[in-house]
């Protein structure tokens, strides 16, 4: 890196994406015909790339999600069900500034947690905060928060983001705890966030997994009356080797 005045004040201030374009456009002899409206774009458009870039990180770390994806990887030619056009509408994202939820159904291995994982990437991107959670490890963690003070700050935690992923639901039947948590996250979140839920289970079965009439009609009343559904069939992909799962 050459040694430079400006350099050093850029560096200084945390502009380092600015400052490394300035030093690859001053040993770079062709960037002398550049104007200095032109040098300027070139160097805000480099910061602005390198905060950007280091922002997705930062989020993709806090979300954690099961899968590293992205739009660009969807094979839209597998025979699994798939509404292009309606999944097309999902990647914009619009749904999630609309505080709308999204409900993936379908067998084992035909892509539901890689979708919904497609789709937190792409939150991402947009500067959304992201969190994903497998479900039957889900109730563990809040079961275990309950003993050590951490379980009200945790349930503000999933409540908060602006897009949560609960994959998996439906494994097991909810115990009373269970049904309390989900409950409270669902109604911190009605209206005001958006939630994607996969599910082996078709949504008319849902009642039986939360096991109690009551809970059942107000937790689905949070989240199903407003969502998106995708309701995927065919045969496994993981059976393929060298399939990716979408």
């Amino acid at each position: 890196m050459l040694a430079h005045p400006t350099l050093d004040r850029m560096t200084a201030m945390g502009l380092v994406g600015m400052a490394r374009a300035f030093d690859e456009l001053a040993a770079n002899t062709e960037a002398d015909s550049l104007t200095h409206p032109e040098w300027l774009a070139l160097l805000l458009d480099r910061e602005w790339g390198f905060r950007h870039d280091r922002k997705l990180s930062a989020r993709l770390r806090f979300a954690k999600l099961r899968h590293q994806a992205s739009p660009e990887d969807i094979d839209y030619r597998s025979a699994r069900g798939l509404d292009r056009a309606l999944l097309v509408k999902l990647v914009a994202g619009d749904w999630i500034g609309a505080h709308d939820n999204l409900v993936i159904t379908g067998p084992t291995g035909v892509g539901k947690s890689w979708l919904a994982c497609v789709l937190g990437h792409k939150a991402c991107r947009d500067d959304r905060s992201v969190l994903y959670q497998r479900v039957p490890k889900l109730f563990a963690s809040l079961a275990l928060a309950r003993g050590d003070g951490r379980h009200e700050r945790f349930l503000r935690k999933l409540g908060s983001v602006q897009l949560l992923v609960l994959d998996d639901w439906g494994l097991e039947p909810l115990d009373a705890l269970a049904r309390h948590d989900l409950l409270e996250i669902l109604e911190k979140r009605y209206g005001r966030r958006s939630t994607i839920v996969t599910s082996q289970l078709p949504v008319t079965s849902w009642h039986q997994v939360i096991a109690d009439p009551t809970y059942a009609d107000a937790i689905l009343d949070r989240l199903v009356h407003n969502a998106h559904r995708l309701d995927l069939d065919g045969d496994s992909m993981r059976r393929s080797k060298g399939n990716r799962p979408a």
